[in-house]
């Protein structure tokens, strides 16, 4: 068996376990047969695939977006430390949402899709915003440039984010909840409302997936090997934004997903974007279903924000690689 063979096996066993862990370990524990069996026990099965299944659903498509973006991210820009959260486009996706929220936005031609729409232009701005600016102050755009022009642009989408929810009622104070990540309770609607845009976003992704391979020897390299440099960037940028926009509309702000997941799956599998790019969605869609199971169960019956798990793995894993990166990669 190859080693890619084995990649997407490994991947595929993974997320099949934690699908399987997610609808049936809980405060009510279910039977696995329920699954395939639902006239086995009809109350069981009700919670299974009306509360438990959307849940795990909504967790592996956010997480899946996540991972796929933060590994495009990361090969566009050729620094191991980009992911849509350290980037700010996490924020200005989750300040298009508050805005959306704030004041009632409805696009009558978009109907429920008016959330992550806004959501993904927010992260798109975002994108652009943070990129000028870094090129401004660095023309080399150097790591530590750009992850700093996202936590200066991240913060103060964060004040903007605060100045909404004081200014607002009770009602809106609970998406501070939302804001530190969820999936609890959201249903199929929200299933329905996230995946067009996220398996839009990834086949975009996927369409430049030679091109991200060749732009890892440099802009000037892929220029001479026929890469339309420009016009990938900008898709590569706009497929990122969606995914983030949509899983940012749904779930709130996720943060590490993106990172984590594209660099252990670099680090095991290589960094052959042709196979990165989807194993990374594999594996995203596994560890947040597995991240949320971890959220719920913890403490239970008061559940974690699916975001304070994520940040316990992910912000050790960020100190790691900036230390490898610091260090000359020693």
């Amino acid at each position: 068996m190859s080693k890619t063979a084995l990649a997407y096996l490994v991947s595929l066993f993974l997320l099949g376990g934690a699908v399987v862990l997610g609808v049936t370990v809980g405060t009510v524990p279910i039977s696995p047969r329920v699954i395939w069996d639902p006239s086995s026990d009809t109350a069981a099965a009700n919670i299974l695939w009306n509360i438990r299944m959307p849940r795990v659903v909504l967790a592996g498509l956010v997480g899946a977006a996540l991972a796929i973006a933060g590994a495009a991210f990361q090969g566009l820009l050729k620094n191991p430390l980009a992911d849509p959260y350290t980037l700010g486009v996490s924020s200005g996706a989750a300040v298009g949402a508050v805005m959306t929220l704030f004041f009632g936005i409805s696009i009558p031609f978009l109907g429920m899709f008016t959330l992550p729409v806004i959501s993904m232009i927010g992260a798109l701005i975002t994108m652009l915003a943070v990129m000028g600016f870094a090129r401004l102050v660095d023309r080399s755009m150097k790591m530590e440039t750009v992850i700093l022009t996202g936590i200066i642009f991240s913060s103060f989408l964060g004040s903007i984010m605060s100045l909404m929810i004081a200014l607002t009622g009770e009602e809106l104070r609970q998406i501070i909840g939302w804001l530190l990540g969820s999936v609890s309770m959201r249903g199929w609607p929200y299933v329905q409302m996230a995946l067009p845009f996220i398996l839009g976003g990834s086949f975009v992704l996927w369409l430049y997936r030679r091109e991200l391979n060749a732009m890892l020897f440099g802009e000037e390299r892929a220029q001479h090997l026929g890469v339309d440099v420009k016009r990938s960037k900008m898709a590569i940028l706009i497929g990122g934004s969606v995914l983030t926009g949509s899983a940012v509309a749904v779930s709130g702000t996720i943060g590490f997903v993106g990172l984590v997941v594209p660099h252990m799956t670099r680090l095991l599998w290589g960094s052959d974007h042709r196979h990165l790019l989807p194993l990374s969605f594999i594996n995203g869609a596994a560890l947040l279903i597995v991240c949320d199971l971890v959220a719920r169960m913890i403490i239970s019956p008061t559940e974690l924000p699916i975001g304070v798990i994520t940040a316990f793995i992910g912000a050790p894993v960020f100190a790691f690689i900036f230390f490898r990166q610091r260090r000359g990669g020693l």
